[in-house]
């Protein structure tokens, strides 16, 4: 986190331009993981809890691999970074001494929809993107999907830095909305679709262009349309959703 500030100032970080920058950058990250995915089969038995055996403790196997990264990595303290946030609740305390984010521009808030991610990805997106059947790389995708869903629920979750901003930028217009609790009309508020439209064309654009130098074997069914329907379906909408919950929370202080 930096201290710099901004034009007006707003911390550096709460400048759209540099948010676009990150979510730009995000969009390289979640391509390339969904390509790793789509090499392999849907192999659902993944996903089933307990159908791997009594090793896993009843967890289905991409839900064991998932929960253990996520111990290691809090080990590490990434859990306390305000732009990250775990898919489980019972995770060790970091190893790591502390650190201080005094600049953290976002509010006290507890909004963490990494289940509903979790839910779309399993159940819609792998689907989507992967050929039916069983292929037994089961180790192997289960690593794709921990990449997949951590580098989307950051992608998702980084909303609340978006929602911090454009509440910056125009509090009048905000606080009656989220003093009457409106979420329709809070929602209509920060959604700008020309800037949606701009981020599907770009994602499409750069499926395209990866797509063309790594699935030349035709491995998975992942294409430039699938790409822009994951985010127009699922990542677009659920960032909102934490924009709406995010602002309801804050407050109009």
């Amino acid at each position: 986190m930096r201290a710099d500030l901004g034009a007006c100032g707003m911390n550096e970080q709460l400048l759209l331009e540099n948010i676009r920058g990150v979510l730009n950058r995000l969009e390289e990250t979640i391509l390339f993981a969904l390509i790793e995915r789509a090499q392999f089969r849907v192999n659902s038995v993944i996903y089933k809890p307990g159908a791997l055996g009594e090793a896993l403790g009843g967890e289905s196997l991409s839900g064991y691999l998932l929960h253990e990264t996520e111990k290691l990595h809090a080990r590490m303290r990434r859990y306390t970074s305000p732009d990250e946030h775990p898919f489980y609740d019972d995770l060790p305390a970091p190893i790591l001494p502390g650190l201080r984010y005094d600049e953290n521009p976002l509010r006290p808030n507890n909004v963490n929809i990494n289940s509903e991610i979790r839910t779309a990805y399993e159940e819609e997106i792998v689907p989507l993107i992967c050929h039916e059947g069983d292929d037994q790389q089961y180790g192997s995708s289960a690593v794709c999907d921990t990449n997949c869903l951590q580098s989307i629920s950051r992608r998702v979750h980084f909303g609340k830095f978006v929602a911090e901003s454009k509440y910056r930028s125009n509090p009048s217009s905000f606080r009656p909305l989220i003093a009457s609790g409106d979420a329709r009309a809070i929602e209509a508020a920060i959604t700008d679709a020309d800037v949606e439209r701009n981020v599907l064309d770009r994602v499409e654009r750069k499926a395209r262009t990866y797509l063309q130098e790594v699935q030349h074997g035709g491995a998975g069914r992942i294409e430039p349309a699938a790409a822009r329907l994951i985010y127009s379906k699922w990542i677009i909408p659920l960032n909102k959703k934490v924009q709406v919950l995010y602002l309801l929370q804050r407050g109009t202080a």
